[in-house]
């Protein structure tokens, strides 16, 4: 079947659901290997794309701000079966880690004693292997060179400079705009096969909800003063500015939701690594902080308040550029701009490693010797997460004994 069509290709809602509920209880690893397991699933088994049109798919995600796997999805459910279609790939990748991770969300509230203590602990010391990991795989891929090895380094002295969003927002634009001057590349005039069935008045509409949502969110917030209301802009505000991967949500909600004391570090970081434990996009990893943080309503409330608020920046942008992609792709700025954005989030999130990841985590030299064994385990044995998650919480629970 040829992706290229206007019209969505043939297939139920019920089908595209079925799939990816599969792979939302089985894929594991991050965006990166989502993607891997879509490739196999989609292009290879059943043949709802062909391979460029999927390489096509994955570099828009790429291009744009959001969640990458979760986007390829919802666009891989628009072809097959339109807007209910998108939905329901969403849905059931989403649903399953969503559950989990605000269910752990419940159990660490009630979490007590020197089990329990280790345990965070242990799952604290991971979370340094697996941002350590992040950063250095993130490096080689977003700072190739020295320009953009030189915009990390700017972006990370930014964010020490001014801490909080302020910083981090900051140290995108400046990325953003340095990679506009510096580090154009060259247009591809191939041009886009894949075309989508989406009208330019929706695009439209979109890319002007998502500047709406971005710009006025924080003033209606700040009028209003709903806790709810707090709660959904600043994971909006999170939601909007992940280039580069899903770890780089980690400072960002960090400084939004640690910052001003709503979540405590520890729990942070415990949810954090939780969430490497679990199947389905790391993106989830914001219904465990709604579950938890104040203000905001908690709970499952919270959870959703928190979930629509991070995936809604990503979705809306992803539909107002698809129209217009064809053209966009081959401009030499608009690949500056991202190539700048993905370079200054290196920086933010290898700040983020030191502080608060680190200082919080590596207390001791017993501390120290699990994030390195947890280290080499994630970067050389090619241990899945899932694993280091679990043998990292019984370490901790181990020291706390000893």
């Amino acid at each position: 079947m040829s992706p290229s069509r206007d019209s969505p290709q043939p297939g139920g809602v019920a089908e595209v659901f079925a799939a990816f509920l599969k792979l939302g209880l089985t894929s594991f690893g991050g965006p990166i290997a989502h993607l891997g397991y879509f490739r196999t699933e989609f292009v290879e088994r059943r043949r709802w794309i062909d391979e460029r049109g999927y390489g096509e798919l994955v570099a828009v995600s790429q291009f744009l701000p959001g969640p990458s796997s979760s986007q390829v999805g919802f666009v891989l459910g628009l072809l097959r079966a339109g807007p209910l279609g998108a939905l329901a790939a969403f849905t059931a990748f989403t649903l399953p880690s969503a559950v989990l991770l605000v269910l752990f969300a419940f159990g660490v509230a009630w979490f007590e004693g020197p089990v329990a203590e280790g345990a965070l602990a242990g799952l604290k010391v991971v979370a340094v292997a697996i941002v350590a990991q992040a950063v250095v795989g993130m490096a080689r891929t977003l700072t190739p060179d020295r320009r953009r090895a030189a915009i990390a380094v700017a972006a990370l002295v930014i964010v020490v400079a001014f801490a909080g969003p302020v910083g981090q927002v900051a140290a995108i634009l400046v990325g953003a705009v340095a990679g506009v001057l510096l580090c154009r590349a060259p247009a591809d005039a191939s041009g886009a096969e894949l075309r989508f069935p989406i009208p330019r008045w929706v695009g439209v509409t979109a890319l002007a909800g998502f500047a709406v949502l971005l710009a006025g969110l924080p003033v209606l917030a700040a009028l209003v003063r709903s806790p709810a209301l707090t709660l959904f802009d600043s994971f909006v505000r999170s939601g909007a500015l992940v280039f580069g991967g899903g770890h780089v949500v980690l400072p960002l909600l960090e400084a939004e939701v640690v910052g001003p004391g709503w979540v405590g570090s520890d729990e942070f970081l415990a949810g954090y690594s939780a969430a490497q434990a679990v199947p389905g996009p790391l993106f989830t990893f914001a219904g465990y902080l709604g579950a938890l943080a104040e203000p905001g309503p908690g709970g499952i409330a919270g959870a959703a308040l928190a979930l629509a608020g991070i995936f809604l920046p990503g979705f809306l942008i992803l539909i107002g550029v698809l129209p217009f992609w064809s053209a966009l792709r081959t401009r030499p700025r608009a690949q500056g701009f991202i190539r700048g954005a993905s370079a200054a989030v290196v920086g933010i999130l290898a700040a983020a490693l030191y502080d608060p990841v680190f200082t919080s985590a590596i207390v001791d030299p017993a501390t120290f010797a699990l994030a390195v064994a947890c280290f080499v385990l994630l970067t050389v044995a090619k241990s899945p997460p899932w694993s280091v998650v679990l043998l990292g919480a019984a370490a901790g629970i181990l020291l706390e004994f000893l």
